[in-house]
């Protein structure tokens, strides 16, 4: 029984009989014992991939000419003419011209009867015309129409027609990218190929657009024979021009209706039969010597036969079952594989498909679309067992991507249907609703619930117009367009504005005042400024138009002072940091034409206070960035300034806004960085740093509970001694902010629960106690997620996991938290300044001054602020040595004090006769000398030009060889005539005198207020202040008791 039969199909026939309308000469009438005819059909283009099985063509023999009228033009077998094909071997023309649209019309005269008779297919053909073939392989019996559009491969092919040797050699290019007609190099085929008939060929048509459309190709239909091996490269094609002229037909037959090449009568010529010149020219078989003639490529050949075989061996049988297996599951998923098994089995000359297992594999080859290299292997393997082997396996390749394309067919097919059925239910309950009254439909709540949320606020008429117009043209909408979408998002902000909603504010001073107290200590400054704020806000009823600006070094509390001063009005918060912000959007918000545009900042907070007078703390608004979006910082202008803000309009709501009840506080580390427009409508509160005691409280009060409790010690004995927050204070934390402190106290709490966990063991901590007693119903498994393991330097040094170490695949989690342990009564712990360095390790900071005993001259003692907030005692060191009269400064310093370093040198040289340097005053110094000034610590830049007094000091030290007293520290800007300018960072520069031990301070007169005002009398205490405003001031004070000062008394005049 014929397996495949039960896969035929109707529309095979007709979809031959179709191929037979459209291809009239490709009939061929067979004689078999049984007189039936038998159609075949090519299949070009789209479906080479797919050749047809059929019996082979029989030619005339040579006792039988075809007759035919010599005056009828179109009575050649290729009147029609077919597709073109793109190369030798598939059917896709490579330049692109298209196929025609429809055979020729039927008023074309019918070619005359011809009579055929068998022929037998040569089996010995030693030398045939090589043609290579791209793309994939042919295999005996299926035929292939292939395209040949070199001139002299097609006269070679025309003239063997004509002389009834319609035979050639078909091989694969190597290279799927390469098409030729011709064989240059033998190794650019594989030698492997088929031995194929010429069965019919056509006229193929020009590629349209092209210069050369009136080259001549060929269209020939091949039919594969047997299997044949390259044994010799006779001859390589392509020598001569591709564009060598082609035969001219005749002219009288009109184009397209060429006279098809038919076998003449003999297909077999003797070399008698040849003209005798011809036969000494070409010593070749004398069935192709006729090919020497043209430029192609002519190969000698060898047949290859199958190698024996028993049809019932169980593997061969095995094999061919398993693919009339996966041909039947592949004809079930794909038709256009059901139409060519359906072929096959009707052309198949056995009546059982089992009892020609080689033909089977080639058909399963040739249907298939594998790789180039499977099918050639395929056609190289002569054992039957390899090829049906190699066959299975193409076959089972392509019912994978047929069971593929099936599932996802069946996927997006499943989803379509699903959305539908679900719509149109969905649609149906909607109607059901509205007929019982049930409910309404869905745009009509969210239009309901956007009235009923509009009618409790307090809109402004132009607010009130644009939500009507809005709510209008939401209710005319579709639910399912986009701009519904926009226009719902739209009137959800629009409505969750709080318009007219504020909270009670609390003006209260003594509230105000205690809240202050109980957030920080110290700030008296700030404080009283809060105080006057409120004050102000009490008699005017509010506080409008007022932009804070809390200005210091990092760690001060400047954030936690808004927040203070909002708990203090009882005013909702918010906060948003704007270091680093480059897009205005941020600010003002995106416009509504964007996807996913969103209101800026401002709205945002409103949104979320729901209120329209909360405070607003604006972080960092030094740090503002600039980009490609905008300036941001001008963007804040109109969000802070008073006169403007009560009208604010965001890019996406486009109605104005009134933020005029908004209380805005800002941070900033520095005011240099903030642009001039922006800090002029800002009333800035200078938050200076804590000295030592302000240090020392805050470390008691807040610092150090706050870290005992984070650290699991809340009710444990566990003592951190003042004295040893004065030393973390003095040689770790010398910043002017706590948050370096806190940092400290935190390690000192932590490294105190560790070593009380170690010491007591997992006996008095078992970890068992601390887990959850029972499952909780919220308790789930995932799947873990361990890191892999570290693979370690020397294998043979590391231990080995053990099994209970190893991860398991699954990780429990659960909600219920962890019991805490309470540490035993017995444990008792105190820091003192002795066991500190177990805790932080050793100082930062080793000592304060670095001249204790007298220096040599040429040095002084000045007063620097450090960029963290904190100041510094630096000593100023100068020398002279030979060179050309030049100044040479070290210790990375800026432009700024290398200018006072200059106006400091040139003041002591116009000077240098009243020093008592020279004993003319028209005598010049340091013609021959030059001048060298270090400020030790090169790696910390300086800056700034309060090193003025001290730098002329040193000058003045060196040229006159007198010392300075170390006991002594001055801060001051010169000028170029001696005059002594006020400075800033007094507090932290007596706050590093003071802790440096100095005695004596020389200072501006100009800062005598700033110095009694602002600095503590517990920093002043120990310290004599000098006020001077010139440096005859400054240089009595310095060389006070030597014979310097009481020349310079003498000589200077004030």
């Amino acid at each position: 029984m014929n397996f495949l039969a039960s896969l035929r199909v109707s529309p095979t026939r007709r979809v031959a009989n179709a191929a037979l309308r459209t291809l009239p000469n490709l009939q061929h009438r067979h004689a078999r014992p049984q007189t039936k005819t038998h159609h075949y059909s090519i299949i070009a283009d789209s479906l080479h991939s797919f050749p047809l099985r059929f019996d082979p063509p029989r030619l005339a023999s040579p006792e039988v000419r075809l007759e035919t009228s010599s005056d009828d033009p179109t009575s050649s077998s290729g009147a029609a003419s077919p597709p073109s094909s793109s190369s030798s071997s598939s059917g896709d023309d490579p330049d692109g011209s298209d196929p025609p649209a429809s055979p020729p019309p039927d008023s074309a005269p019918a070619s005359p009867s011809t009579s055929i008779s068998r022929q037998s297919v040569p089996e010995n053909y030693p030398q045939v015309l090589a043609l290579p073939i791209a793309r994939r392989p042919l295999f005996p019996g299926f035929y292939k129409a292939v395209v040949i559009r070199n001139p002299q491969v097609v006269a070679a092919v025309k003239e063997m027609m004509k002389r009834g040797q319609p035979y050639l050699g078909a091989f694969l290019l190597k290279d799927e990218q390469a098409d030729s007609d011709v064989i240059t190099d033998i190794n650019s085929v594989h030698p492997v190929g088929v031995f194929a008939q010429i069965t019919s060929v056509f006229a193929a048509s020009g590629v349209p657009g092209r210069e050369d459309d009136k080259e001549e190709g060929l269209t020939a239909v091949l039919y594969p024979h047997r299997r044949i091996k390259i044994t010799d490269l006779v001859k390589a094609g392509g020598s001569q021009p591709s564009t060598a002229q082609v035969e001219q037909l005749d002219p009288s037959v009109p184009p397209g209706q060429e006279e098809l090449l038919t076998p003449p009568p003999s297909p077999e010529a003797t070399e008698a039969e040849l003209p005798v010149d011809q036969a000494k020219r070409h010593p070749a078989p004398l069935q192709t010597s006729f090919l020497q003639d043209f430029d192609v490529s002519i190969v000698n050949i060898t047949n290859l036969f199958t190698q024996p075989y028993n049809k019932d061996d169980q593997y061969i049988r095995a094999f061919m079952s398993e693919i009339v297996s996966v041909f039947k599951d592949i004809a079930q998923l794909n038709p256009l594989f059901r139409d060519q098994i359906t072929n096959f089995s009707i052309n198949q000359v056995a009546s059982n498909v089992f009892d020609e297992p080689d033909k089977l594999a080639d058909f399963a080859a040739a249907v298939s679309t594998g790789e180039v290299g499977e099918l050639q292997d395929v056609l190289e393997s002569l054992i039957v067992e390899d090829r049906l082997r190699k066959a299975l396996l193409v076959l089972k390749k392509e019912l994978i991507n047929a069971q593929l394309q099936s599932k996802l067919s069946r996927d997006v097919d499943t989803k379509i249907a699903k959305r539908q059925r679900e719509y149109y239910l969905m649609e149906q309950l909607k109607g059901i609703k509205k007929e019982l009254g049930m409910e309404s439909d869905g745009k009509d709540k969210l239009i309901e619930k956007l009235k009923a949320r509009a009618a409790q606020l307090a809109m402004p008429e132009p607010v009130k117009r644009v939500f009507e117009e809005e709510i209008t043209k939401l209710a005319h909408l579709e639910p399912a367009a986009s701009e519904a979408n926009v226009t719902r998002n739209y009137l959800d902000w629009l409505t969750q504005i709080p318009w007219g909603q504020h909270s009670p504010e609390n003006f209260s001073i003594a509230h105000a005042k205690k809240v202050l107290d109980e957030d920080h200590y110290g700030l008296k400054d700030v404080k009283e400024r809060i105080m006057e704020f409120l004050a102000v806000g009490k008699l005017r009823g509010s506080v409008e138009g007022k932009i804070i600006c809390l200005a210091g070094p990092p760690g001060v509390g400047k954030t936690s002072i808004g927040k203070s001063i909002a708990r203090a009005l009882g005013r909702q918060f918010f906060r948003f940091s704007v270091g680093g912000l480059t897009d205005v959007a941020e600010i003002k918000g995106h416009r509504r034409t964007y996807v996913g545009a969103l209101p800026g900042k401002i709205i945002q907070a409103l949104k979320r206070v729901g209120t329209e007078n909360p405070l607003v703390l604006i972080d960092e608004v030094d740090k503002v960035g600039r980009g490609i979006n905008g300036d941001p910082a001008s963007a804040l202008l109109e969000m802070l300034d008073p006169e403007q803000n009560n009208a604010f309009l965001d890019h996406y709501m486009d109605v104005p806004v009134d933020l005029s009840r908004v209380l805005f506080v800002c941070t900033a580390n520095v005011l240099d960085t903030i642009p001039a427009p922006l800090l002029d409508r800002m009333e800035v509160i200078e938050v200076s740093g804590y000295v030592s005691e302000e240090k020392s409280m805050i470390a008691e009060r807040y610092l150090g509970p706050q870290a005992k409790e984070a650290s699991g010690l809340k009710d444990t004995d566990v003592v951190l001694d003042p004295a040893s927050v004065d030393v973390l204070i003095k040689y770790y934390c010398r910043e002017s902010g706590v948050r370096n402190l806190k940092k400290h106290i935190d390690k000192i709490y932590r490294k105190a629960s560790l070593k009380i966990v170690e010491d007591l063991g997992e006996d008095a901590f078992p970890e068992a106690e601390a887990q959850p007693t029972a499952a909780s119903d919220t308790d789930k498994v995932v799947p873990a997620q361990d890191p892999p393991v570290n693979e370690p330097a020397a294998p043979e040094t590391a231990t080995p996991r053990t099994d209970a170490e190893a991860s398991s695949p699954e990780k429990k989690v659960t909600t219920e938290k962890r019991k805490p342990f309470k540490v035993p009564d017995s444990v008792h712990i105190r820091i003192t300044p002795e066991t500190l360095k177990d805790y932080v390790g050793p100082p930062v900071y080793h000592k304060d001054r670095m001249y204790v005993r007298p220096p040599p001259a040429g040095v002084s003692t000045g007063l620097g602020y450090l960029g963290n907030g904190s100041g510094a005692v630096m000593p100023i060191e100068a020398t002279i040595m030979p060179g050309k009269g030049g100044l040479q400064l070290t210790g990375k310093l800026g432009e700024v004090i290398r200018e006072s370093a200059q106006i400091a040198l040139s003041w002591t040289k116009s000077h240098a006769h009243a020093l008592g340097v020279t004993d003319d005053p028209s005598t010049m110094i340091l013609n021959d000398r030059d001048v060298h000034v270090h400020m030790p610590e090169g790696s910390v830049g300086k800056e700034g030009p309060s090193a003025g007094t001290a730098l002329l000091s040193a000058f003045v030290s060196l040229f006159t060889k007198t010392p300075i007293n170390p006991d002594i520290a001055m801060t001051g800007e010169i000028s170029l005539v001696g005059q002594v300018l006020p400075v800033g960072g007094l507090k932290e520069k007596i706050l590093a005198a003071h802790r440096a031990g100095i005695k004596t301070i020389l200072a501006p007169a100009a800062n005598r207020a700033d110095i009694e005002e602002n600095v503590p009398e517990s920093v002043k205490t120990g310290i004599r202040f000098v006020y001077v405003e010139d440096v005859k001031e400054v240089l009595t004070e310095v060389f006070d008791g030597t014979p310097l000062a009481e020349r310079l008394r003498e000589t200077l005049t004030p």
